[in-house]
């Protein structure tokens, strides 16, 4: 018997992405049951659905809540064994679920999986958001099989493995529910990216696998809600990332790692200064004081809990900028640990 599957996607405004990939999705998920939570969108979505695919289930949600808490409050209401959280913007492949949830049944231990995730506008490379599975370095920068910062491999089948990883990407997770709650699902401090890192950090912690499996495949466009471009992507993906190793690095590696970050992160505020990207340079900022404004609220709810999770002990940013290493296969130790200790 199959268990219980349940398909989630968070919209908000997406209307041209539900007209554009919902009936791939449909075509390719037969069987099982679809869900659309609506982040109080202004663009007609939810009437829409309703007018042209009644059979779908929507959830409405009061306010834009991120993804984070969009999603936290619609799986409050969904009673599966399993949960896919869906980009809106993503094609799916036929048999692209069962290879994935199999490979999660094989283990009790596994709590998150991810498929290969391909460009949808470049289809013979990776993409962005999670390529073939996500590690992070040891200063909190994360990276994938398959993506290193700007860098796409093409895809010869070099990942077409089952394997555990760091993190595995918020556009197409497949994680158990009994997981999800027990872990107490996104923080909602993050509204939007690297939640999902952090989910899967605090997973790992846990003592639950995270994984990734290539025997699935989708395409994603990425950016359908904040393009990369966007100085509001900026200040959340620097003031994320901060809170993240906040809340997750052992005591006595916090604040040596947050002060090496500041550097880093002034580095990276001078290099946006010579393309003239002052909004960005502005959105550091802002990031690193609304990090250190949380701090005392970050140590106030902080749980002691036993560090397990695996990094890579090198600076991704040295072997990517200094050392000229783009390919993941040209790491300096390609097979990082992952099997909790």
């Amino acid at each position: 018997m199959n268990p219980g599957v349940a398909i989630v996607i968070l919209n908000y405004n997406g209307r041209h992405y539900l007209e554009k990939f919902l009936p791939n999705v449909l075509s390719h998920s037969e069987g099982y049951e679809i869900w659309v939570a609506d982040n109080a969108s202004s663009d007609n979505s939810l009437q829409w659905l309703r007018d042209h695919y009644p059979a779908i289930k929507t959830f409405s949600i009061s306010e834009n809540k991120g993804y984070a808490g969009g999603y936290n409050e619609a799986l409050k209401h969904i009673n599966s064994q399993y949960y896919i959280l869906l980009n809106s913007d993503i094609e799916v492949t036929t048999g692209w679920i069962e290879p994935v949830v199999s490979f999660m049944e094989s283990d009790p231990n596994i709590a998150a999986c991810q498929p290969k995730i391909l460009a949808y506008d470049f289809r013979t490379h990776f993409e962005y958001a999670g390529a073939a599975g996500g590690y992070m370095d040891y200063l909190g920068y994360p990276f994938c099989r398959g993506r290193i910062f700007d860098t796409r491999e093409e895809d010869l089948g070099q990942y077409d493995d089952e394997r555990d990883v760091f993190w595995a990407t918020g556009a197409c997770l497949f994680v158990k529910s009994e997981a999800f709650h027990k872990a107490g699902g996104f923080d909602e401090r993050f509204f939007a990216h690297m939640e999902e890192i952090d989910l899967c950090w605090r997973l790992l912690n846990m003592g639950y696998r995270i994984t990734y499996s290539g025997k699935s495949t989708v395409y994603h466009v990425g950016g359908g809600t904040l393009h990369k471009s966007n100085p509001k992507k900026t200040f959340l993906n620097y003031r994320n990332n901060l809170i993240m190793l906040f809340k997750n690095l052992p005591k006595g590696r916090r604040w040596k790692t947050v002060i090496f970050r500041l550097i880093l992160d002034g580095i990276s505020s001078a290099r946006f200064m010579t393309t003239g990207a002052w909004p960005d340079v502005l959105a550091i900022l802002k990031a690193h004081f609304a990090f250190y404004a949380m701090i005392p609220s970050l140590l106030k709810g902080q749980k002691r809990t036993h560090y397990r999770a695996p990094l890579y002990y090198r600076s991704i940013v040295w072997e990517y900028f200094v050392l000229g290493k783009h390919d993941f296969t040209q790491l300096t130790k390609p097979e990082l640990p992952t099997t909790p200790k």
